[in-house]
């Protein structure tokens, strides 16, 4: 299998996995503006394994989007390598692992960012991964959880055959906010000789060029800078800002289509034979609508409106006059 990420012109911007966010309709928006890869929603190892349906489901993707990234979470290598071979039906262009996530739900599983506080596991994690897929595998981490540090997870794990790493520039008990440490995933390069993208505290194109300049890495992985400003990639390919951040006619325009297309896809039949229905659809959308009108004049009483909405005729009728 040929590793995607050595065919990117760099710097590569990347749209980073965000859990109940990066679905296909929003990285087909992405890739619409500009995005070189973009990943899924965080999927559980273990879910794939028990109960598949449905997070399977959630992974599916249309060919457009390629290239695409699965990313899992979890404690067991065994889930890993069973969750891999679930994904032959829809075979994704590479596998990324989760060790960033500092949400507490997923801590209680001894998943996500605590892992990197427990280096064996996640040594052996990464390498049943490896060694059950010719998918280029990546994986995603913090700049320290506890006592360890991304430079002393990179050297544990340096031998292992990982094509790229995505860092986020804050620690675990940061979360996601706070002062981005660049100067730590720039010194990442001396520990790691794949694809280095950096992550964390990105919401302009002004944002992208410091961080770049900062951390000399190949790239960026834009989460929350891309929620409800998805035109962040055209302005990082474009290299100014761009003008949909003075245009509220334009960012409506942007967040009527993105409704649109989720109405499309939860409406339609998906290939594991279940239907959504399209107010589903709309009723996941809204919180991408309330970030779409964020710091707009009237904003506030937009917000109220948009998260009662339950389907795509009483959006049209809040954001067209």
């Amino acid at each position: 299998m040929k590793n995607f990420w050595l065919q990117i012109k760099k710097p590569i911007y990347a749209l980073a996995p965000m859990a109940g966010y990066t679905d296909s309709a929003f990285r087909q928006i992405c890739q619409g503006f500009g995005a070189d890869v973009v990943y899924s929603e965080m999927a559980s190892a273990t879910a794939l394994v028990y109960s598949p349906k449905k997070t399977l489901e959630m992974l599916e993707f249309n060919k457009i989007e390629r290239p695409y990234v699965v990313q899992l979470f979890g404690s067991e290598p065994k889930h890993f390598v069973q969750a891999v071979k679930r994904l032959v039906s829809s075979i994704p262009d590479g596998i990324d692992i989760n060790f960033g996530c500092p949400v507490k739900k997923v801590a209680k599983q001894n998943a996500g960012a605590v892992l990197m506080n427990n280096l064996k596991l996640a040594r052996e994690i990464i390498k049943s991964v490896v060694d059950s897929t010719e998918l280029p595998v990546s994986i995603k981490t913090r700049s320290k959880v506890g006592e360890v540090d991304v430079l002393r997870f990179l050297d544990s794990i340096n031998d292992l055959d990982i094509k790229a790493i995505m860092i986020h520039g804050r620690t675990l008990a940061q979360g996601f906010s706070g002062p981005v440490d660049w100067e730590i995933i720039r010194k990442a390069k001396d520990y790691f000789n794949g694809i280095i993208l950096a992550n964390g505290g990105i919401y302009s194109y002004d944002d992208a060029v410091k961080a770049l300049d900062q951390t000399q890495t190949h790239g960026l992985g834009i989460a929350r800078g891309a929620l409800g400003r998805p035109w962040i990639f055209r302005s990082l390919k474009a290299q100014k800002n761009y003008e949909y951040a003075e245009n509220k006619e334009k960012i409506f325009k942007v967040a009527l289509k993105h409704a649109q297309l989720v109405e499309k896809l939860k409406g339609e039949q998906s290939r594991l034979g279940q239907k959504a229905t399209a107010s589903q659809g709309i009723i996941e959308m809204r919180k991408h609508l309330c970030w779409y009108v964020q710091g707009l004049p009237g904003a506030r009483k937009l917000r109220q409106q948009l998260v009662k909405v339950k389907n795509l005729e009483e959006i049209k009728k809040i954001l067209r006059p």
